[in-house]
């Protein structure tokens, strides 16, 4: 990496029409704000379609897009909806808020609109759409599959499904690609708009010098074609329940645990076909982004497993990861990789080790270097140039909500480790960010609502809870030139402006032949 910054600001928070954040003209107006603010990377959460708890780290799939990130308006201008077809539906009242409710029940029936004026069209015969279905062959048709059988339960969970439905038996999967072809078929007609349209925004990124780190979770969803499709790659008993589930072990913030219950990697099983799984995965996640941030990192040296259908984590065990052994494989599949490691959390020798060894840098989050011991791990005098510095993830609250409910002391250390004598709160936020970009860490990433100074109102997630998570939008027009200047000043200030790759002398020979 060079020194640069960007950046964490969620799609579905882009103010754009109806009801949600997604690939339409304002995600393009937010790249030429990065450009404008000196940025080079857009930090997102997981493009992946939410499930229970709108939540994008529980996807029904590893390797599909959310269709709510789908413009409709470019819809609207290829001549596959009207205005009025989107208008007379509701996606939402509140503009600062993502209404999911209204969007699970309008969202698929317009594009269901769309793709019928798609097959009209005979663009389902096009080379491009049939190369799409082809070259992600691997997981589209089982996605497409899953979603079926979906609609055919009425989003039962397929542990739920009749046996020979839940056990892919041939003839169940023929029977449901005959009598659901259309909606097989359009649930390929969304993976293909939302990657035409994911490509085009990348494009255009890349003109503007700007790329997204994407995020991939560590673990698949229970409910999700992951587990349905490829069971060999799980934990699962012969009936194919799970004999063991993830989890967090006891310590001082939960006596019982965490029970996350998502199913557990056979990783045995994985190296036997050398992880052929996790490399698809990995190549996918490549197609759509630049750099993937890997949640939960540390789950690849050691993760925890909890007997299933125990009600705690209590009776859990740690088991060792693949380690090493997984990214050499991926490595020698894929070449080398841009990879942001998600290491928070429990660290330990071996998983420190693990991220030295893979060269992949770490994670260093500033709202937990203040604490009582004045020590912490994270405070910027002990961070490494290969690192990521955040004021916060999308799982902290607002660094202006921070500073308002830590504890005193906490406080008075920030203040005085960031030399910040501002006992307004607003000018307190500009001055911890600043201590961000002080930072030795090549990569600097702020989320947005921290430059708007926002309150707790403006938190994306707060783990453990369910009902207002992931709702967060900005309102349309609320990004100005003023504060463009004002980060691009930071990133002057403290050497962050983007910088051209250093050509080879053969490329600097080639650009002086032409």
């Amino acid at each position: 990496m060079f020194r640069e910054s960007g950046i964490l600001f969620p799609v579905s928070s882009l103010p754009s029409r109806f009801g949600i954040g997604c690939f339409s003209k304002e995600a393009y107006e937010f790249v030429d704000f990065l450009h404008d603010a000196g940025q080079r990377y857009w930090q997102v959460l997981p493009f992946g379609p939410t499930g229970f708890g709108d939540s994008p780290y529980q996807c029904v799939s590893a390797f599909a897009g959310n269709p709510y990130f789908v413009d409709l308006v470019t819809l609207i201008e290829e001549g596959l909806l009207t205005w009025d077809e989107c208008h007379k539906r509701d996606f939402g009242s509140d503009r600062e808020r993502v209404d999911y409710g209204a969007l699970y029940n309008n969202r698929l029936e317009v594009l269901k609109i769309a793709f019928g004026r798609f097959r009209e069209k005979g663009l389902d015969q096009s080379e491009d759409y049939k190369a799409f279905v082809k070259k992600e062959a691997f997981w589209l048709r089982d996605y497409a599959l899953y979603m079926a059988f979906k609609e055919k339960y009425e989003g039962k969970a397929w542990t739920d499904w009749d046996e020979e439905d839940r056990d892919r038996d041939e003839k169940a999967l023929e029977k449901i690609l005959e009598e659901s072809e259309e909606t097989v078929a359009f649930f390929c007609f969304v993976q293909y708009e939302f990657s035409v349209q994911l490509d085009a925004l990348r494009a255009y990124a890349a003109e503007k010098k700007v790329k997204i780190i994407g995020d991939i979770p560590f673990y698949a969803a229970m409910d999700s074609v992951d587990a349905w499709a490829h069971p060999e790659a799980f934990k699962f008993d012969k009936d194919l329940v799970p004999t063991v589930v993830a989890g967090c072990p006891p310590d001082a913030h939960s006596k019982t645990g965490q029970l996350w219950g998502n199913p557990i990697y056979d990783w045995k099983a994985m190296k036997k076909n050398n992880y052929q799984w996790w490399i698809r995965r990995i190549r996918r996640s490549y197609e759509l982004m630049d750099v993937i941030r890997i949640d939960h990192f540390n789950g690849f040296d050691e993760y925890y497993e909890v007997p299933y259908g125990d009600e705690t984590a209590e009776n859990g065990k740690k088991e060792k990861g693949p380690g090493m052994a997984f990214f050499r494989a991926l490595k020698k599949e894929l070449g080398e990789l841009e990879i942001i490691a998600e290491d928070l959390g429990e660290i330990t020798k071996s998983s420190e080790k693990l991220l030295k060894d893979t060269g992949f840098p770490g994670m260093k989050v500033l709202q937990y270097a203040f604490d009582w011991s004045e020590s912490s791990y994270y405070l910027t005098y002990k961070h490494i140039k290969n690192c990521v510095v955040y004021t916060g993830t999308h799982d902290n609250t607002t660094t202006r909500a921070w500073i308002e409910e830590i504890p005193d002391h906490d406080r008075d250390f920030a203040r005085r480790f960031i030399n910040s004598e501002n006992t307004d709160y607003g000018r307190f936020v500009w001055d911890f960010i600043r201590e961000a970009y002080r930072s030795c860490a090549d990569l600097c990433i702020v989320p947005l609502q921290d430059y708007l100074v926002k309150g707790k109102e403006a938190r994306i997630n707060e783990p453990g809870t369910l009902g207002t998570n992931w709702q967060w939008r900005l309102i349309p027009n609320f990004l100005s030139k003023d504060l463009a200047l004002s980060i691009y000043g930071l990133a002057k200030t403290y050497g962050r402006l983007p910088k051209e790759p250093v050509k080879t002398e053969e490329e600097a020979s080639k650009k002086t032949e032409k």
